[in-house]
C-alpha cells in the first residue's frame, strides 16, 4: 500500500508540475508575437508552407498569440539556420524553417555549417519531400532517355551546395551518369523558376509537393516537363515518369540515392526552435503544431492550395537526425565527393 501512495503522490506532483508549466506558457504567450522565420525566399515551397501555417497557429497556442512569417534567404537557408543556432533568443518566439538537407550537409562536414543540428528543438514537419526533377520543353528534352543522351551538359538551377535543389542533380549525375551542370547562385525556388523561363537554365529538381502548386501554369501548358523522380514510391499523378533509384545499375548508386536524397526527405522542411528554448514551451508549439495541421480549416485550405499534407511530428524528426549522424563513414565520405564535387 505504501508504494502504491508513494506511485499516487508522485503522479500528482508530476501532473501538477507540468499543469504549472502549461499555465506559465500560456501566460507567457499571451500578448506576444511568434515570428516565423524562412531560409529561402518569399514565393517558393517553403515559404508558401509556412504562411499557410502562419495563418492558423496562433489559434492553438494558449494565449492566442499574433504570428508572423519573415524570410531570411541566403546561402540554401544556412544563414537562416546559423542565425537560428546562434543569434535567435531561445524563447518559444522564433520558429525556424530551413532546408533539412543542411543536416545531411552538417554529417558530411559540409563547409559554413555553425550549428549542430541534434541541438535544435524539432517542433515538427507540415511535409515530407519526394523529388522531382523537370525540365523546359524549350531545352529540347522532355524525357529521361534524351537527357542521358544529350551532346552537352544540361543546366539545372540550384541554390547552394548541400540544399536539396544542388543534392538531386549532383546525385543523379554520379549515380546516373548523367549530363548534368548544376548551376547555383538563386536564393530560392521562385527564382529557379525565372531562371528556366529566361533560358538561363533548363530545370530542376526539388519537393513534387511544393513544385506541383509553385509550378502549376507552367506544367499544366507543358511548358516544363517532369523527367525523373527521386522516391521510395512513384507518385500517382506521375505515372510515365521513371524512378532514379529503378534506373541505378549498382548498388553503389542505389546507396546514393536513398541516402543523399530519398531518405532525407522525411526532415527535409523542419520547423525548429533553438536549443535551450524552455521545455514547457517547445511541448507547447509541438501540440500547437500538430493540432493546426489537423485543423479543418487548415486542411481545407492546403486543399484548395493542393498543397499536400503528410505530418512528422518533432519526436519523430528528432530520432531522424539521429539516424543521419549514425551512417557509415564511407558513405557519408562517398556523399561528400558526390555533393560537394
Amino acid at each position: 500500500m505504501r508504494i502504491r501512495f508513494l506511485e499516487l503522490i508522485t503522479a500528482v506532483v508530476a501532473a501538477t508540475a507540468f499543469a504549472s508549466g502549461a499555465a506559465q506558457a500560456q501566460s507567457f504567450y499571451t500578448g506576444k508575437t511568434v515570428r516565423i522565420v524562412v531560409g529561402l525566399a518569399p514565393g517558393g515551397g517553403f515559404d508558401t508552407y509556412a504562411r499557410l501555417i502562419g495563418r492558423h497557429l496562433g489559434n492553438h497556442i494558449p494565449g492566442n498569440p499574433t504570428v508572423i512569417v519573415d524570410n531570411m534567404p541566403g546561402a540554401g537557408s544556412l544563414v537562416m539556420a546559423n542565425w537560428l543556432y546562434k543569434v535567435a533568443k531561445p524563447d518559444g518566439l522564433t520558429i525556424g524553417h530551413f532546408d533539412g538537407a543542411l543536416i545531411l550537409g552538417q554529417a558530411i562536414g559540409r563547409p559554413g555549417i555553425e550549428f549542430d543540428a541534434q541541438k535544435f528543438e524539432y517542433l515538427g514537419a507540415a511535409a515530407k519531400e519526394d523529388v522531382v526533377c523537370s525540365i523546359s520543353k524549350a531545352s529540347g528534352i522532355t524525357t529521361i532517355e534524351q537527357l542521358r543522351a544529350a551532346k552537352t551538359p544540361v543546366k539545372f538551377g540550384a541554390l547552394t551546395p548541400g540544399a536539396t535543389p544542388n543534392n538531386a542533380p549532383e546525385t543523379l549525375k554520379v549515380a546516373l551518369g548523367l549530363p548534368i551542370q548544376v548551376v547555383s547562385g538563386y536564393k530560392g525556388t521562385s527564382g529557379i523558376r525565372l531562371g528556366v523561363e529566361s533560358g538561363e537554365v533548363a530545370g530542376a529538381c526539388w519537393s513534387w509537393q511544393s513544385m506541383r502548386v509553385t509550378w502549376r501554369k507552367a506544367l499544366e501548358a507543358g511548358e516544363v516537363v517532369p523527367v525523373i523522380q527521386i522516391v521510395a514510391k512513384p507518385f500517382s499523378d506521375l505515372p510515365n515518369v521513371p524512378v532514379a533509384i529503378n534506373l541505378a545499375t549498382t548498388d553503389e548508386a542505389r546507396q546514393l540515392i536513398r541516402a543523399g536524397v530519398q531518405n532525407s526527405g522525411a526532415f527535409a522542411r523542419p520547423l525548429a526552435v533553438p536549443p535551450g528554448t524552455p521545455a514547457d514551451r517547445v511541448e507547447m508549439l509541438r501540440k500547437a503544431l500538430a493540432d493546426t495541421l489537423k485543423d479543418p480549416a487548415f486542411v481545407g485550405e492546403a486543399d484548395k492550395a493542393n498543397l499536400a499534407i503528410d505530418p512528422a511530428t518533432g519526436e519523430e524528426l528528432t530520432e531522424l537526425v539521429k539516424e543521419v549522424f549514425a551512417l557509415n563513414p564511407a558513405l557519408l565520405a562517398k556523399l561528400n565527393a558526390t555533393l560537394f564535387p
